[in-house]
């Protein structure tokens, strides 16, 4: 035969038989790189791949007499530099995708959505997406039909929450500042990429009846209100007979709201809302209120004459319902310091993240420092609970599968320990 003739019968043979060694070549160089972040030397492959292609031409030299001939030494030669030329590329490939592939992938990982970068706001240098709720919003079934108003505070608000948030845990963000600023009984949210949001929602069962602490007793006094009370503060009531602190869980007042502004407990506070300053102290349901559209923030009070329902002890309660009206104080209650530490974390690039440890890891049935939790994953532990919970845990805490901890460290290593750890 001619040599053009011998070349191409050489490269048919290198392809045949070069299949083989290709895919050997390119799973060991993805293996080395991934596994050991090592690269096979080039002739490692080259020995291997001659090897592999060896017993493939053999095998076709048992088959076909005429390729042992020594006139085919221009076809060989071509097979054996095809062959070389496909295991040397399948090894680049394979030793490529190794190093590109990520190290530490988990099932969740993979169950997390993320927002689509279309949505994504830029906000003094962050990301921020504002979620918009489609469609009308569904009743929750066994619950009664949700009022016209709330419905229409749903779709109407502005609901901005950051954008590096995984789309569960935008859902369930949102659907706790729903329950809390709406005070709704129950809400199931769905939110996909686009931040377009489905909400179903209840209206509230008993708003001021689940606000009273238990062995506690709701009673409401006539007083002028400061501006700016919500439920929870802590307030002193004094009459003449009797000197009393509680927390609010409703208030109403007569000035008038500035546009949008509502009174706490869900009163509008309108101009002329006067109260007889001589009616008796009474609990609330005695009077009838009437009702306004939820705000879309917290409802505070806008000042002047009103009532405030406290939550007392029942010797106290039975005094005050004695007084006709009284005196508001609204007491202090300092710094809160939880905020000044998660001030000074994020400023200096940290997050905190609550996590259990899983069975089986590296910090079932070890200690904190033979676990070398700061040095081997770049987080520390703030407090732990094995039993109870122990704040600034040392060394020698011991750990097992099931115990909470709360850690603190960059956003990476935070990933990386919740990971591999718990």
């Amino acid at each position: 035969m001619s040599l053009p003739v011998e070349i191409v019968f050489g490269v048919y043979l290198g392809v045949i038989t070069g299949i083989v060694p290709a895919l050997v070549a390119g799973a060991l160089g993805f293996v080395f790189k991934y596994v050991t972040d090592v690269t096979i030397p080039g002739l490692g492959v080259v020995v291997l791949s001659l090897a592999i292609a060896g017993v493939n031409g053999g095998l076709l030299a048992l088959n076909d007499e005429t390729i042992r001939s020594s006139e085919r030494a221009p076809a060989i030669l071509t097979a054996i530099v095809v062959v070389l030329m496909l295991s040397m590329y399948a090894h680049a490939q394979g030793d490529k995708l190794g190093a590109s592939v990520p190290k530490r992938i988990s099932l969740k990982q993979l169950r997390d959505r993320t927002l689509s970068t279309d949505v994504i706001e830029l906000v003094g240098g962050r990301g921020r997406v504002s979620v918009e709720v489609t469609g009308e919003v569904n009743d929750m079934e066994g619950y009664p039909p949700l009022p016209a108003d709330t419905r229409r505070a749903i779709v109407d608000g502005d609901w901005a929450f950051p954008a590096d948030l995984p789309l569960a845990e935008l859902e369930s963000r949102f659907a706790e500042r729903l329950r809390t600023e709406l005070d709704l009984a129950d809400v199931a949210v769905r939110i996909d990429e686009q931040a377009r949001a489905t909400v179903s929602a209840a209206p509230p069962t008993g708003a001021l009846s689940k606000r009273v602490p238990a062995g506690k007793r709701a009673v409401s006094v006539s007083a002028l209100v400061p501006t700016g009370i919500a439920r929870g503060d802590i307030v002193r009531v004094i009459t003449p007979d009797l000197d009393a602190e509680g927390a609010v869980i409703a208030a109403r007042s007569s000035g008038k709201p500035e546009p949008g502004a509502t009174a706490a407990g869900g009163d509008t506070a309108a101009a002329g809302d006067d109260p007889d300053p001589d009616d008796d102290a009474r609990t609330d349901g005695g009077e009838e209120a009437v009702a306004a559209p939820p705000a879309a923030t917290a409802p505070t009070t806008t000042g002047g004459e009103g009532r405030v329902t406290l939550a007392l002890d029942r010797s106290e309660a039975t005094a005050l319902l004695r007084a006709d009206r009284g005196r508001v104080l609204v007491l202090s209650r300092g710094t809160r310091r939880e905020y000044e530490l998660t001030a000074l974390l994020r400023r200096a690039g940290k997050r905190f993240r609550k996590v259990s440890v899983v069975a089986d890891g590296p910090l079932d049935g070890h200690t904190i420092g033979e676990a070398e939790v700061r040095e081997a994953y770049g987080v520390a532990v703030l407090a732990a609970r094995h039993e109870t919970w122990t704040v600034a845990p040392d060394g020698s805490q011991s750990l097992s599968a099931g115990d909470d901890l709360f850690v603190v460290g960059s956003r990476d290593a935070l990933d990386r320990f919740a990971e591999v750890a718990a």
